[in-house]
């Protein structure tokens, strides 16, 4: 843990950030200094230099590591199209490279549908172009285990009928990695899937390694609603996985897997099951995995919460999971507030199998509440010492809830975007997760923001990004995504 002095400073950055967010403010008051040989960056993120092609690496455990050179990279979503009055999106997956001094917004690729060998379909969404590619159904993975990690794509395809049950069909589709990151100009496999849930597909598909030996696994849930499916690892490059597993059951919701160890230790990874909510806090059953046999068929039931994160809150060396209210709502008459041991706390539960300890979360300002909540939670561990943090997002930005000590983290929009006046209450950034992208150890704070009513609400269609460097006010990197499709 940081020193008290330490902490001290850390905290009155945050409190600076909150009343002059990016201006000149270091600890003291005064301008900010240098730390760690990044400069702190004042004023709003700006689009980066022209994009360069990343380096050729020779291989990585880390499925965030596209092109295998050592260094985590960033995917996230980059605007076709973008007009923030309408509801509708057309985006394309961006990759933003690491190098070792973390993330570098020039060295960057853009991939569309046609780039990724993803077969034509008709896109429902409202206002997508034909190369449209939703970040949502993308998740990166090394699958045939070559040191490159593939890119992942949840493809929705013609109707189709199992049973009583009709849809779309929706399978995975795998583009292959290599040295300079994902494949250009060769179709995607189609992931193979059992018979049992071949004609309809999978939904909420997530990586893992479920069984611990080092390998990267997939899990879905069946859309006939027969089981979840979980695909273990390696596969072959014809789509097919080294084992399949049907016997966990199915249920009406979405999956959530702890983080692959990016420095490719062999870890089980535990999966979570969120069962689907109207706005009101829903449940979760936790499935352990245990190294060399997989998940367990045995779930645990964890108390409601929308919101969630997989890391070792308590520094025993253990995977833990923090289950907690979102703050949104079921809008509905008589379902608009949750139990007292549900509203505005989060749990912490121990990978040791002990009790669950409860933290309360942050108010939020009067006023300021929606049915939608503020956001989610991510596991951060910004000061180095072994033990996670939850990154909880508030309507003033995010709280950092390590252990009894809290952190404030803000960073805010502009006053005005798009020929637009931001409204005060969608200044803010939000938290959208964490990583140690420059290899010292210590996480990086991601946080994001957008003009416009769907961002202030949703926190969709983000455009600008902040890399934090700690809790502060300094920044290791900032950048917007406005620039990043030609057009």
């Amino acid at each position: 843990m940081a020193s008290r002095s330490t902490s001290h400073a850390l905290a009155a950055g945050a409190l600076c950030l909150a009343l002059a967010p990016l201006t000149g403010c270091g600890p003291d008051g005064g301008e900010p200094s240098s730390s760690k040989g990044h400069k702190g960056y004042k004023g709003q993120p700006s689009a980066p230099a022209e994009s360069r092609a990343p380096g050729h690496g020779k291989g990585s455990k880390d499925p965030d590591d596209l092109n295998g050179d050592g260094h985590r990279d960033l995917v996230l979503p980059a605007p076709a199209r973008r007009d923030p009055a309408k509801v509708g999106r057309d985006e394309r997956v961006a990759v933003v490279y690491g190098s070792a001094k973390g993330l570098d917004p020039a060295t960057r690729t853009v991939h569309g549908r046609r780039d990724l060998g993803l077969p034509a379909v008709r896109d429902t969404t409202p206002g997508a172009g034909s190369d449209h590619v939703p970040t949502d159904d993308v998740v990166t993975a090394d699958l045939d285990g070559d040191g490159f990690s593939d890119v992942v794509t949840t493809v929705e395809g013609e109707m189709a009928e199992d049973g009583n049950i009709s849809a779309a069909r929706t399978v995975p589709h795998v583009t292959w990695g290599g040295p300079g990151g994902p494949g250009k100009g060769t179709g995607a496999t189609p992931v193979r899937l059992p018979e049992s849930a071949s004609k309809l597909g999978v939904t909420s598909v997530v990586r893992g390694d479920f069984d611990g030996d080092g390998h990267h696994d997939l899990a879905g849930l069946a859309r006939n609603q027969s089981s979840a499916v979980v695909l273990y690892g390696p596969f072959t490059r014809s789509g097919e996985a080294k084992r399949t597993d049907t016997s966990l059951p199915w249920t009406d919701g979405d999956l959530a897997a702890d983080a692959i160890d990016p420095s490719g230790k062999a870890r089980a990874t535990a999966l979570l099951v969120h069962a689907i909510s109207d706005g009101e806090q829903s449940g979760n059953t936790l499935y352990p995995a245990r190294r060399g046999s997989g998940l367990s068929a045995e779930g645990r039931k964890l108390r409601a919460g929308n919101a969630h994160a997989f890391g070792d809150f308590d520094g025993d060396g253990q995977r833990d999971v923090a289950i907690g209210d979102d703050g949104s709502r079921n809008d509905e008459p008589g379902n608009e507030t949750e139990p007292p041991d549900v509203s505005g706390s989060l749990a912490l539960y121990p990978g040791s199998g002990g009790a669950p300890v409860t933290h309360r979360l942050p108010e939020a300002p009067k006023g300021a509440s929606t049915d939608y909540g503020p956001g989610g939670f991510a596991a951060a561990d910004p000061d180095g010492d072994g033990r996670d943090g939850v990154l909880v997002a508030t309507y003033e930005g995010a709280t950092l809830i390590d252990g009894d000590k809290r952190t404030r983290v803000t960073r805010q929009g502009p006053a005005k975007a798009d020929g637009e006046k931001t409204p005060a209450k969608w200044r803010h950034a939000r938290p959208a997760g964490a990583a140690d992208f420059d290899g010292d150890d210590t996480d990086e704070l991601i946080l994001n923001w957008g003009s416009g009513t769907l961002f202030g609400t949703y926190g969709e269609q983000p455009t600008h990004w902040w890399i934090t460097d700690g809790t502060g006010f300094r920044d290791n990197t900032s950048f917007t995504t406005t620039e990043f499709v030609s057009r």
